[in-house]
């Protein structure tokens, strides 16, 4: 289980105080493929990012399999942290390193597995997103669907039970698209990993989250059923989900 619980999170920046999430209280029940959406600027990777613990909030709770981040002592949070898969926004690849070396990372960042074992992995998710045999390409010869199946292979490879994704099909035509966010769900599926996912494709998101919640100018404005999303009377909720350029946004 996920869950925030009056979370906020502001910036100093040259102009002032950056509000970026105000006292943002939802839950992400176990087993839910969740998608976070709202316009730009939002707070949505924030969100992740917290989540995943790579930030902290200025005040709340951030929960994770009944932990709170905030007070873990770091060896601790460290290794929640190895139990989360995470695709960032520009895939993250490190150019210098083969598909394989790219898929292993975490492994042998976060592991003690051998490298047997690692090869089994790495071979075993690159199957799974219909890459098998690129173990020996290098990044700058891959398209960008592929390079995001890639990184859906990374965020996986640790069979790790929480999965975060930050624009899994950004920039990628809507074939290919379907093709990512229906892999994202099948993946889900088998494995049965809370998945938070953040996307402006929301044609194709909505296509495969159990729960949506949306965030507007920091706030939580919405948190409900696929469904219910898609019903919604709320102005924004309505006008943003439906694509309407008439409206309060």
């Amino acid at each position: 289980m996920l869950a925030f619980k009056g979370v906020s999170k502001s910036f100093r920046t040259f102009a002032g105080l950056n509000v970026v999430l105000r006292d943002i209280t939802l839950e992400v029940p176990r087993g839910c493929l969740y998608g976070l959406i709202g316009p730009g600027a939002a707070g949505k990777s924030v969100a992740l990012k917290l989540l995943a613990g790579l930030l902290k909030p200025d005040r709340g709770e951030v929960i994770v399999d009944g932990d709170d981040l905030v007070k873990l002592p770091d060896i601790q949070l460290q290794e929640k942290r190895s139990k989360i898969g995470m695709l960032f926004q520009n895939n993250a690849l490190f150019d210098h390193m083969t598909v394989a070396e790219n898929i292993a990372f975490p492994l042998r960042r976060l592991t003690s597995l051998p490298e047997n074992e690692i090869a089994a992995r790495v071979s075993e998710r690159l199957a799974c997103v219909s890459l098998a045999g690129f173990e020996d390409r290098m990044p700058s010869g891959l398209s960008g669907g592929q390079k995001k199946r890639v990184g859906v292979a990374r965020a996986t490879v640790s069979h790790a039970s929480i999965v975060l994704y930050d624009e899994p099909a950004a920039g990628l035509d809507p074939v290919t698209s379907q093709k990512i966010f229906d892999l994202l769900r099948s993946e889900q599926r088998a494995s049965n990993a809370t998945v938070v996912m953040v996307s402006s494709d929301l044609d194709r998101l909505l296509t495969v989250t159990d729960r949506v919640g949306m965030l507007y100018r920091g706030e939580l404005i919405f948190d409900g059923t696929t469904e219910e999303a898609k019903s919604a009377r709320e102005p924004r909720v309505n006008q943003f989900v439906h694509g309407l350029t008439e409206g309060p946004l």
